[in-house]
């Protein structure tokens, strides 16, 4: 399991906006947060060093790229075994159509959420990619109407991490 980081409050709100905008240059956060300049440099540098900051994304906007259905595919993988899933996942992880692939528990096996262009290109998707192959039991598909970006992803309160998330997890101390 990944040890956590400690954070401080600098750290917290340095991340709260940069999730919020990863373009904000270093004198904008620092004058956010507080601090010089250098310091808030030091600390980024920091937050990516430790792997709290894994990179930054282009977000992009599938229907202006002809790609304006979106859906879940939940497909079950049968045998469900190790040199079956590695294929599969690396098949599904190269089709351009493909957002995020998730493994999960219960019933499903996988996640798949896709970009397509319209129901044709979804159903040529499902037949010719999924479906057709030997291991895929059964895809069930689930259309996007509409998706939300929630909030930054912040660490858990002390309080609300308790003792299942072990020592030091998500632990917040008075900043330096």
């Amino acid at each position: 399991m990944t040890e956590s980081v400690v954070l401080d409050t600098v750290d917290l709100h340095i991340l709260r906006l940069l999730q919020n905008d990863a373009r904000t240059t270093y004198r904008e956060l620092a004058a956010e947060v507080g601090v010089a300049p250098s310091t808030c440099l030091d600390r980024v540098t920091r937050l990516r060093r430790t792997g709290v900051i894994l990179g930054h994304q282009l977000r992009l906007d599938p229907a202006r790229l002809g790609r304006g259905l979106e859906a879940l595919l939940s497909v079950q993988v049968r045998p469900h075994r190790r040199e079956l899933i590695g294929p599969f996942v690396e098949r599904i992880r190269s089709l351009p159509e493909s957002r995020a692939l998730f493994h999960l528990t219960g019933p499903d096996d996988y996640l798949v959420h896709v970009a397509v262009a319209d129901t044709a290109d979804l159903q040529r998707l499902v037949l010719d990619e999924f479906t057709s192959r030997r291991e895929v039991a059964r895809v069930e598909t689930r259309l996007i109407f509409q998706q939300w970006d929630c909030g930054p992803l912040l660490p858990p309160l002390p309080e609300a991490a308790g003792q299942a998330a072990g020592p030091g997890a998500g632990q917040v101390r008075p900043a330096d």
